[in-house]
């Protein structure tokens, strides 16, 4: 196997492993859109990183997690509805950093890359920020587990029992920034909420409790991944839309199969 398809089915399977328990809370909890908004937002990411000359993931994994802070915060200070504050955050920042690109004449990057991926672009730095990411978000959503299904199942019952419910939504906004941040580089800006929802959605149809849920998640972005790749490596499409495709083809096989009862 070439050393680019290595890297790019260790990064694929990597963040494969991490979207399915991840993505499974954004089923849960309808976070949907804060996905596509921080997704938006790594675009400036990118563009922030070339202007400073710095690692454009370093740049969007910081830039993400501000903006999840940013949301939490705005959510309790504002009386705007979550809906409307993600819009505005998701739209400002997409085109704030495209603008901010386009004043940098002197540098010519491949924004379809960004925007759509360029998995197969993937080098051993990248594979090691993917690793290293995708290992530090397992840990703590595993450290994490109990109490942020406490908090999907009941907040107001949560809080009551003592959980730092503030505290434990935030951690799971940070969570996903991280993940998106390191993702970029796979399936692009655009395309990364639908790897972490499409799986999960799949899962929830047969799952009968939260940890199967996760886990079959977790087994049909494998799949969609080496689906993905080997579409992109014979026909020669995209990899990183390629992967989305399969992982919605296998959402909808999911349909031909019954559906567990709980």
């Amino acid at each position: 196997m070439p050393d680019f398809l290595l890297n790019a089915l260790l990064a694929g399977l990597t963040l494969a492993l991490v979207a399915g328990p991840l993505g499974s809370f954004v089923v849960w909890r309808r976070m949907a859109y804060f996905g596509d908004t921080l997704s938006h937002a790594a675009l400036l990411g990118v563009a922030l990183g070339l202007m400073l000359d710095v690692s454009p993931t370093l740049t969007v994994t910081v830039g993400c997690v501000l903006l999840a802070v940013l949301l939490v915060t705005l959510q309790q200070r504002q009386p705007l509805a979550s809906d409307t504050l993600l819009g505005i955050l998701a739209h400002s920042t997409l085109s704030l950093g495209l603008v901010a690109l386009s004043f940098m004449h002197d540098v010519r990057i491949d924004l379809m890359s960004y925007l759509f991926g360029d998995l197969l672009a993937v080098s051993p730095t990248d594979l090691a920020w993917i690793i290293g990411g995708s290992a530090l978000v397992l840990a703590l959503l595993a450290w994490l587990w109990r109490p942020l299904l406490a908090i999907t199942v009941h907040e107001e019952l949560a809080r009551v029992e003592g959980l730092p419910v503030a505290a434990i939504r935030l951690a799971l906004m940070l969570l996903i920034a991280v993940v998106i941040a390191v993702a970029m580089k796979i399936v692009g800006v655009l395309l990364i909420t639908s790897l972490l929802i499409i799986p999960a959605a799949a899962a929830q149809r047969h799952a009968r409790t939260p940890e199967q849920m996760a886990v079959g998640a977790s087994l049909l972005g494998l799949m969609a991944v080496c689906a993905g790749l080997s579409l992109s490596w014979y026909q020669d499409t995209p990899a990183g839309p390629s992967i989305v495709v399969s992982a919605a083809a296998l959402f909808l096989a999911s349909f031909a199969l019954p559906k567990r009862n709980t």
